[in-house]
């Protein structure tokens, strides 16, 4: 497997502070920020100094109840290639639900969400996986993920479900310890657990990144420094293996260059120590882990000659209702599905409406500073009565639309202020989000009149 080295996410708002960090050996970039034709300049002079950039997607939804997009398949494959890239990554995670599989409306979460460490999941996330590895051109890795709350019923442990999804797919692991220290704090799994039941030869690359305490759980907000114990679990994860690259995450709260250079040293110190202590607990390749009930058993590796299995359509109708029920509960109000932890989903759905408010902001700047501090409360009340069905930049057309029709702002300057703004941007929708259609063609009709 190919040796990256150390690495840093890149970000246009630290692009700058990237390019002359020393010791950077490769760059990881959300893929769905990038334009494959127009390619920043500063990840342009990083490629032309032989440092390696890695497309890293957030919206693939690999783990979700239907098949991949073949449309957002080709995007990734695109990045990758215009990036020379020698693999993608994805998450293990769902990021919609609901459309024809469940007869309900599709919604989007807007964010990554755990799926269930059942076997009807591992069936469709091992099926999607080999979906997108036949459509890249480049080999895969995807990626743990932290999750606030834990699924009613799971049949294995996060070392047991990945260890079974490589071992079926021979898809690479991107393993974050962050991650792993997050679903410590929030759902008692032990880190060392999950990294001798993990199958270490598989591992592409580390990430790591900082968090902070809110609402009496862990967020893995990448905008706080990284904390003691994420290196600690690094440090046992560099006594079990080498890991080929590790990759510093930070997405906003921004510091200045020197303090990412002190944390790149402190993740050097991290590996170093581990590698001091040897890898005396590294997981066999040819065994795998023992399960800890008779149905979460890891089963013998199929010869590489079979046929790969299809996840049965009965299992992909059966995810595809539970996930639907639990984003329909978090993001649009309804009954909290019968044994999700209430307090716990409480604080999700609360994290994603904060997540929407601020990446709306992001995308559409010009919402909070029409709109000043009223920009907040107004969103999130917004976001309480109407899920997010067409991504962030609709969202904002959409909050913009929905806050003028109800006779918002008040200040009559503020409000023609807003007014020219949506009308400006509301042109031609996709014909698939027709609900936002008619939204936006009612909208344009009443503000026309006035």
């Amino acid at each position: 497997m190919e040796r990256l080295g150390t690495g840093i996410g890149w970000r246009p708002e630290i692009a700058d502070a990237v390019e002359h960090l020393p010791g950077i050996d490769w760059v990881e970039a959300v893929a769905e920020n990038l334009c494959p034709g127009h390619l920043p300049d500063s990840l342009l002079r990083l490629r032309e100094r032989g440092v390696t950039v890695i497309p890293h997607g957030v919206s693939l939804g690999l783990g979700g109840a239907d098949r991949p997009d073949a449309d957002r398949l080709t995007a990734l494959a695109e990045r990758a290639e215009a990036l020379g890239a020698p693999l993608v990554t994805e998450h293990i995670a769902f990021v919609r639900a609901g459309g024809p599989l469940t007869a309900s409306p599709l919604l989007e979460a807007g964010h990554l969400l755990p799926v269930p460490r059942t076997r009807d999941a591992l069936d469709v996330l091992c099926e999607n996986i080999r979906i997108a590895q036949d459509a890249l051109p480049v080999p895969l890795a995807v990626e743990n993920i932290a999750a606030l709350l834990a699924w009613p019923g799971e049949e294995m442990t996060e070392g047991q479900f990945l260890y079974e999804l490589a071992d079926r797919t021979g898809v690479r692991l991107l393993i974050d310890v962050a991650n792993l220290h997050t679903n410590h704090v929030n759902r008692g799994e032990d880190p060392a657990k999950a990294l001798a039941e993990l199958p270490v030869e598989a591992i592409a690359y580390v990430h790591v990144a900082g968090g902070v305490e809110r609402d009496g759980v862990w967020h893995d907000s990448h905008a706080h420094p990284v904390p003691a114990p994420v290196l600690d679990i690094l440090t046992d994860l560099a006594s079990r293996v080498s890991p080929p690259g590790v990759l510093l995450e930070r997405d906003d709260n921004f510091p200045e260059a020197a303090e990412l250079e002190r944390e790149l040293t402190s993740i050097r110190g991290a590996l170093e120590k581990g590698r001091g202590r040897g890898r005396a607990h590294v997981v066999p390749p040819t065994t795998a882990p023992q399960a800890q009930a008779p149905q979460a058993s890891a089963p013998q590796a199929p010869a590489p000659q079979a046929p790969a299995p299809t996840a049965p359509a009965p299992a992909r109708q059966r995810l595809a209702l539970a996930q639907a029920a639990l984003l329909s509960a978090l993001v649009a109000g309804t009954p909290v599905p019968e044994g999700f932890d209430r307090v716990r989903l409480g604080v999700q759905a609360r994290a994603l409406g904060a997540k929407r408010a601020d990446v709306v902001a992001k995308v559409a700047p010009e919402l909070p500073e029409i709109l000043g501090v009223a920009y907040r409360p107004a969103f999130l009340a917004y976001a309480h009565m109407h899920p997010m069905t067409g991504g962030y930049r609709r969202d904002a057309l959409d909050f913009a639309g929905q806050l003028l029709l109800s006779g918002g702002p008040e200040n009559a300057e503020v409000r023609r202020e807003l007014r020219a703004w949506w009308l400006e941007r509301s042109g031609p929708a996709p014909r698939s989000a027709r609900p936002a259609v008619r939204l936006a063609r009612a909208t344009r009709r009443v503000l026309l009149r006035r």
